[in-house]
């Protein structure tokens, strides 16, 4: 793990982001006390693929209906 306090990792950068490349966890630190860590991002999972739950959901015709006492109750007026 490699330490670097404000002013090296400002000086430094390119340098403590290769060792981030490469795995290492880079700690930044303000008078000794670490503040950040610098590490690799992981690679993303792939992005989302439209209609992939097509034909595996079933949805009842009245599934937005609700009874008439319970529309009341969410107007906040009396049942």
């Amino acid at each position: 793990m490699q330490v670097a306090n404000i002013h090296e990792a400002k000086t430094n950068l390119s340098l403590l982001l290769k060792y981030a490349e490469g795995g290492e966890v880079v700690l930044i630190a303000r008078a000794g006390k670490p503040i950040a860590r610098l590490v690799m991002i992981t690679a993303r999972q792939q992005g989302r693929k439209p209609g992939i739950w097509k034909g595996k959901v079933r949805m009842a015709s009245d599934f937005d209906e609700l009874p008439e006492d319970l529309i009341s109750a969410f107007e906040g007026k009396a049942a």
